[in-house]
């Protein structure tokens, strides 16, 4: 005898696949997931091979207990590698005392970056998580679970999450993002690209207010810098960056890695010990070294040029603003010769960006994600894991650092892909209808040319 099913409640289907979503969505799990891999990322910075944390432990913590104690303070009394304000997170981590100025730097970056995630996943106010916020959410903490200890053991840690929050602002309040982000630019330099996509891609008075918030917060800096005594010393960063090699990590070193593995005469690996990095000597590397800077200027101003293409063909900023940071971000690896491993954190802020926008008729982030995840995986192994394989020049190694590098440069076409058909598809969709055609509908208005009273950019909600 065939006993018949029960018969299922209406939307049962429906609510079945939707109770992943809620509880993905619950603040609970989201916080619990974010504490977890925080735990793990941290034990792994605190006890890793290769002193994932020895720029903060060894470096950072002198400069700071030379000032404290007497002695010259970087950035004012002598020229640094960092701008002014990289010292205020430094100075801060000595709140515990030298001998915990390590957890007392992972407590900062801990509480910076629950900041961060608390503006994306709208707090723990019920009603507030879109699905692209939630999902951008969870794909930060695959994002830090995959880079591992250096997302949290360098300057830069400090720098993503007032990022996030700044590009994440750039709608509702762009004179506070523009403060933001231009305050991690004067934690690190690479923040800057942000305000420049910022300028690009917003319109009128959110425009205006980006550039007051720069300006503004940058003369403040230099001003204190001043008064502290710096002179001309507050800029210092500039110079000590025009003199550097190629850092062993950078996609332009490559070459020369391969060079030394085959024991060409006078290509191999060695310490700076002015600079404290691991550097590579060979034929031509001077001038590769210099060439990279000319290469840099001339692909930013190629991203530079696509967003004001977009711009010109009426391009919005919801679909303009991640693919030109991301781009803008990117190049600055791609082309960078130091090429620290720590500076594929820069990635995080833009396409967490996209990934929110996405939802919104922005350029798909699904594939910028998925190579950034795979971009810092590989770049896990690489510092800390395995980074004497890479000192020692090791074929293995070598193949996975090529990998890694050519997909860095695969991001950065895929970003100026998405930039040029951003600017193709906003001048189709401007395009007018045909006049012989009555039920063509009408030209809707673009939302970034409404009025000025109006919201500075409705058309951007993120």
């Amino acid at each position: 005898m065939t006993v018949a099913a029960p018969p299922r409640a209406p939307g049962a289907d429906g609510a079945s696949r939707r109770l992943p979503a809620r509880v993905a969505a619950h603040p609970a799990v989201l916080w619990s997931a974010f504490v977890l891999v925080h735990l793990v990322v941290g034990h792994a910075a605190l006890t890793g091979p290769n002193q994932p944390m020895g720029d903060v432990w060894s470096v950072y913590r002198t400069w700071m207990q030379q000032g404290v104690g007497g002695g010259d303070w970087v950035g004012v009394d002598r020229p640094w590698v960092y701008p002014l304000l990289a010292a205020v997170p430094m100075l801060l981590a000595r709140v515990g005392g030298d001998a915990q100025y390590g957890q007392a730097w992972l407590t900062i970056v801990l509480l910076l970056d629950a900041g961060a995630f608390a503006v994306l996943t709208g707090g723990l106010r019920r009603g507030t998580r879109s699905r692209g916020h939630v999902g951008a959410a969870w794909w930060w903490l695959l994002f830090l679970l995959a880079l591992g200890p250096i997302a949290v053991g360098r300057i830069d840690a400090v720098t993503v999450p007032f990022a996030i929050v700044g590009l994440l602002l750039l709608a509702s309040r762009p004179l506070a993002a523009s403060v933001l982000l231009t305050v991690a630019a004067w934690v690190k330099v690479w923040p800057a690209a942000l305000v420049v996509a910022a300028v690009v891609a917003l319109r009128g008075r959110a425009r205006r207010d980006v550039v007051v918030g720069a300006v503004a917060t940058t003369v403040t800096v230099v001003a204190i810098s001043l008064v502290l005594g710096s002179g001309a010393t507050v800029l210092g960063f500039v110079g000590e960056q025009a003199g550097r090699g190629l850092q062993v990590e950078s996609p332009t070193a490559t070459a020369w890695l391969w060079r030394a593995a085959a024991g060409m005469p006078g290509a191999f690996v060695y310490y700076d010990h002015d600079i404290l990095t691991y550097q590579v000597e060979g034929d031509g590397v001077g001038t590769a070294a210099r060439l990279t800077t000319v290469l840099m200027a001339l692909v930013v101003l190629l991203v530079l040029l696509l967003g004001l293409r977009a711009v010109r063909r009426g391009a919005s900023a919801v679909h303009l603003l991640a693919p030109l940071s991301l781009a803008f971000v990117t190049a600055l690896i791609v082309t960078n010769k130091v090429g620290s491993p720590q500076f594929v954190a820069w990635l995080a802020p833009p396409v967490v960006l996209g990934l929110v926008l996405a939802r919104r008729g922005g350029s798909s982030a699904a594939v910028p994600a998925a190579l950034a995840v795979g971009i810092a995986a590989l770049t896990q192994v690489i510092y800390p894991w395995e980074y004497q394989a890479l000192l020692g020049v090791e074929p293995w190694m070598l193949v996975l650092i090529t990998v890694r590098n050519a997909a860095e440069v695969v991001l950065l076409v895929v970003a100026l892909v998405q930039l040029w058909r951003a600017g193709t598809s906003a001048r189709v969709d401007s395009s007018p209808p045909a006049e012989n055609s009555a039920d063509a509908p009408r030209k809707q208005q673009n939302p970034t040319d409404r009025a000025e009273g109006a919201s500075p950019h409705p058309d951007i909600h993120v």
